[in-house]
């Protein structure tokens, strides 16, 4: 993989520890799944593969011989690669509510996809993890009270919240970002000590605690919260000033909210 995948933007920061030497290629990225005695969803131990054209599905494929299908060369398959890595239990949670689902819908005679499986694809592609200690700064999202939240509350907010952004495609998206690049938000409500945990502590206990959610939550897409990530402290220099926030491209109007819209918080 050529070196340019390296260039890393501040939201996908935490995945630089597996570029520190070179981009890794699958026998580097093998290596360290079996170190770490990574499984998929079926309980195989966790192997890259280059993709094989058979019929059979990604996540089946994952399931069944715990072989996942990644491109050389492809940014995409990369950050995938990467956050099997990060959220081991978190992408083996989601690979089992798939193939789960899947083999419920052919029981019932169907090839349906079904709102859950829709619902884990988007997290898996575009999910953003917001962990903090202050519910209501979630809830002000939710409400798109934008300016209240990044601009009024921000230092509040860079004191108590954490955006870990968990999609693969949205890590690839960032290598070029651009105005209106959405996430698909989950909340996790943390305690205070949790924010203070060396950065392999905390990503390890973000990801048991996103794998109980994923795990067995009754999701379907409309249930993650959209979020902005240009808008994320940090994501961008110009978000520094408060005039970023009128941008109605990103920043859609407060709206009133809905029960039961703050996934993770129920």
């Amino acid at each position: 993989m050529s070196a340019d995948f390296r260039q890393l933007h501040p939201l996908s920061a935490f995945l630089a520890p597996w570029l520190q030497e070179d981009v890794p290629d699958l026998d580097v990225l093998n290596s360290v799944a079996a170190a770490r005695g990574i499984l998929t969803g079926g309980g195989a131990p966790l192997r890259f593969v280059l993709p094989v054209d058979d019929g059979e599905g990604y996540e089946e494929r994952a399931y069944r011989c715990g072989e996942v299908a990644t491109r050389a060369d492809n940014r995409h398959d990369l950050f995938n690669a990467l956050i099997w890595l990060a959220f081991p239990l978190s992408k083996a949670a989601m690979n089992r509510r798939h193939h789960d689902a899947l083999q419920a819908a052919r029981v019932a005679g169907s090839e349906a996809r079904g709102p859950l499986r829709d619902a884990l694809t988007q997290f898996d592609e575009c999910g953003v993890i917001v962990a903090g200690t202050e519910p209501e700064l979630w809830r002000g999202v939710c409400a798109h009270r934008w300016r209240e939240v990044f601009v009024e509350r921000r230092a509040e907010l860079q004191r108590t919240t954490r955006f870990v952004v968990f999609g693969h495609a949205s890590h690839d998206l960032l290598g070029a970002p651009f105005v209106g690049v959405c996430g698909k938000a989950l909340f996790i409500e943390v305690d205070a000590g949790w924010l203070e945990l060396p950065a392999p502590q905390s990503l390890a206990q973000l990801d048991s605690r996103l794998a109980e959610t994923l795990a067995t939550g009754d999701f379907a897409p409309h249930d993650w919260q959209p979020l902005p990530l240009l808008g994320i402290p940090g994501a961008t220099a110009e978000n520094e000033h408060a005039a970023y926030y009128e941008d109605e491209r990103q920043f859609r109007p407060p709206r009133r909210m809905r029960a039961g819209s703050s996934p993770g918080n129920r």
